[in-house]
């Protein structure tokens, strides 16, 4: 299996209690493009009905990776996009392909991706708050994009 687990606290106002959640995060390593459309494939088990789609990615700026946050039975898990399928990502932008996820019995619209992705990228550009290393892959990475 391909996924790593995060801890995270949250912190509630009345009750001042802690909170732990796990989170599973999928690792995304293989893509495929077919004519305007680009499949990032999930290498896990998982029902299309077990998924579904929510329009929202952040940054994992210690791990250099992209999450995009999705639903899983009613919890929410991360897909991340690291270094390795950069490239593939500045292609997504810049030929504007529809990105979807891959599981076994079908395919997940990856709702607002390329929004969600260009705003971060735009946010991430020269902004040391996100590590200037970090930064500086980035910028190279989308050198193209930023250009354009």
């Amino acid at each position: 299996m391909n996924h790593q687990f995060y801890y995270r606290k949250i912190s509630g106002d009345e009750k001042k209690k802690e909170i732990n959640s796990l989170r599973n995060v999928y690792i995304i390593d293989h893509v495929e493009v077919v004519h305007s459309e680009i499949y990032f494939i999930l290498n896990e088990k998982k029902q299309l009905s077990q998924l579904q789609s929510t329009g929202q990615v952040i940054v994992d700026s210690d791990n250099e990776a992209f999450l995009y946050i999705i639903e899983e039975n009613e919890a929410y898990s991360y897909l991340s996009f690291g270094k390795n399928v950069w490239s593939q990502l500045l292609q997504m932008l810049l030929a504007e392909q529809k990105a979807y996820l891959k599981v076994e019995d079908g395919l997940l619209p990856l709702q607002q991706f390329a929004d969600e992705l260009q705003g971060l990228l735009y946010n991430i550009e020269g902004n040391s708050n996100y590590g200037d290393q970090f930064v500086e892959n980035i910028e190279k990475a989308f050198a193209e994009f930023f250009n354009k």
